[in-house]
């Protein structure tokens, strides 16, 4: 897939940077749906060009965050600001804001140079000048050949594209992608995410991404916020966000964690393995001493020895790396990474030890 996209300025369209971008501030939102509460004092700022990602399961009211930003649903209390004007009072269709749907909800009658000017025509711009622009955003997401088609001649990778391209075409200083890249397969997929970063970046609009994908979240935002039951659990870069969870909720929701019975040594420390580490965060814990503690696979060391603690039940080869499930006592079962080629005597049934890596801080949980 090629692009003409030139590093100052994207096809004709105007200056790239992240003043073509708009600060949006949420704060405080809150909105009701019967007894159901979907969000619940919501607060979040968005620097001007920021790509922001809300990642959450379904129902922890990441949508209803963006649909109130759109202008498609009002919050009951506070307020959203865009470049520090309160937008309550503006209706959807002049908030200066390009919106990607799940659904692309394209015009079947019209080809796709059609669609991607359709809202130059609303603004009264010349049918000349709307057919160059809406042609140079075409060759942006690498569909000039395809400005004559349907919809229906298209494929769903491509009409997300000229979805893309029409939500740009506005030049909007605010971006809302809702889940776009949900209803594909993986590989068009994984095209679409690298190419939406791409543009984005150099286009600098300000944009908020839903997406319930923690790989898509962590591969595309500048920062990404973690939902649950309408209130932002933590929000950071996503290496930030992998290394360092705020709570085990988020912990356990991005990447790969294992819950691992440990007990409190006093202080901030825990014993695991019988190694002692330090506790991360300022948590709360047990007073019994009995706690779980969140270890990623790779922060764990798996040995064959006769003996160990533990026992092979599967294998998964993933390159470089081979995953290795483990069997503890009772039904506590542990994922640990190791390099493929020592993992060659790790097979199932086989015994090993499982030992902390290192003394890196850990996140504590309370024993479920």
């Amino acid at each position: 897939m090629t692009t003409n996209v030139a590093a100052g300025a994207v096809a004709g369209l105007g200056p790239a940077g992240n003043d073509a971008g708009a600060p949006v501030i949420m704060h405080a939102l809150s909105r009701t749906f019967g007894t159901v509460r979907a969000l619940d004092g919501l607060s979040l700022d968005i620097a001007p060009g920021e790509f922001v990602a809300l990642l959450g399961p379904s129902g922890c009211g990441k949508t209803t965050a963006l649909r109130i930003v759109a202008g498609f649903e009002f919050a009951d209390t506070g307020t959203v600001t865009v470049d520090g004007k309160d937008i309550a009072p503006v209706p959807a269709a002049k908030r200066d804001m390009g919106m990607v749907f799940q659904s692309y909800s394209l015009f079947p009658n019209m080809t796709a140079l059609e669609n991607v000017g359709f809202g130059l025509r609303m603004r009264k711009m010349s049918g000349a000048e709307r057919g160059r622009r809406a042609g140079a955003l075409l060759d942006m997401v690498g569909l000039a050949t395809q400005a004559k088609q349907y919809p229906h001649q298209l494929s769903g990778g491509q009409q997300q594209r000229v979805a893309l391209a029409r939500a740009l075409a506005v030049e909007p200083r605010v971006l809302l992608l809702d889940e776009p890249l949900s209803a594909l397969d993986a590989k068009v997929r994984l095209q679409l995410r690298e190419q939406i970063r791409t543009l984005q970046q150099r286009l600098g609009t300000t944009t908020l991404f839903v997406t319930h994908d923690q790989e898509e979240a962590l591969s595309m935002a500048d920062r990404v916020g973690v939902m649950k039951d309408g209130k932002l659990e933590q929000i950071a870069t996503p290496s930030v966000l992998y290394s360092a969870p705020a709570t085990p909720f988020v912990a356990e929701f991005v990447g790969t964690m294992n819950r691992i019975p440990a007990s409190y040594e006093g202080g901030d420390q825990v014993s695991v393995f019988g190694a002692v580490v330090p506790v991360h965060g300022d948590h709360a814990l047990v007073p019994t001493g009995d706690v779980d503690v969140l270890v990623r696979p790779e922060g764990l060391t798996v040995d064959a020895v006769s003996g160990g603690n533990g026992i092979v039940t599967d294998r998964t080869f993933l390159g470089s790396l081979t995953r290795v499930t483990v069997r503890l006592s009772g039904s506590v079962t542990v994922k640990v990474d190791k390099a493929s080629s020592a993992a060659t005597n790790l097979v199932a049934g086989a015994s090993v030890q499982i030992g902390m890596a290192g003394n890196e801080p850990v996140l504590v949980a309370e024993r479920r």
